[in-house]
């Protein structure tokens, strides 16, 4: 095989992953990252209730409320850490579907839970 074949078989094999019109490009499904339905996380599953309980392991004695338990996509989930956060006037963050607010706000979190209608226990000591 001649070295222009070559190229044009290794070029006519690799992935899209740019593109000036759309951006980042998935290289499964060749869709925009954004439009992307192969990497789309499933909702998680439970029990249906809202789990708040306090925690200091691993951080070096501060404590952080964390909420687990919330049956909700990943966008819907960072909205609603984004408002416990603001409620508690705190900072935090969302890893693995738990929401972590920094801080011992667990009081202050049940009651904003059960405002918006989900079922809250809380959990731990």
């Amino acid at each position: 095989m001649s070295p222009k074949h070559a190229l044009s078989a290794k070029l006519a094999t690799s992935s899209l992953v740019y593109s000036t019109e759309s951006g980042r490009m998935c290289p499964a499904c060749r869709q925009p990252v954004a439009a992307c339905v192969c990497h789309v996380k499933p909702v998680p599953k439970g029990d249906g209730v809202v789990r708040v309980g306090r925690e200091t392991k691993g951080r070096g004695g501060k404590a952080v409320t964390l909420v687990k338990g919330l049956a909700l996509d990943e966008a819907a989930l960072l909205a609603v850490g984004k408002q416990l956060k603001a409620a508690c006037g705190s900072g935090g963050t969302v890893k693995d579907g738990v929401i972590e607010v920094q801080g011992d706000h667990c009081d202050k979190v049940v009651e904003w839970l059960k405002k918006q209608g989900h079922t809250v226990k809380r959990a731990g000591g």
